[in-house]
């Protein structure tokens, strides 16, 4: 993801307008894109915050359980929680 980017993730346990600041990162591109930076497993120095926009439930997710010869069918669904972010930094050192 680039700074200034929306993305949505699962529930964050945050109030909004938090701040969060991220030091588990897995990969860091520079600014022109050229080169690629990958941690094992994490980019040591490297640091994300962002900044938490809204709560919310995502779409529903159906789950069908179909037995075809037993006449078994079983539908269920859920609608997961979410929290949606905006990255305002990315760090490297």
């Amino acid at each position: 993801m680039a700074q200034d980017s929306t993305i949505t993730v699962d529930r964050i346990e945050s109030t909004q307008e938090d701040t969060l600041a991220i030091d588990q990162v897995l990969c860091v591109f520079d600014e022109e894109g050229k080169t690629v930076t990958v941690g094992a497993p994490y980019v040591k120095g490297a640091s994300v915050t962002a900044q938490v926009i809204s709560h919310q439930k995502g779409d529903k997710i159906n789950v069908l359980k179909f037995h075809r010869k037993n006449r078994y069918e079983r539908n269920r669904g859920f609608r997961p929680y979410q929290t949606t972010i905006t990255i305002t930094g990315i760090a490297t050192k």
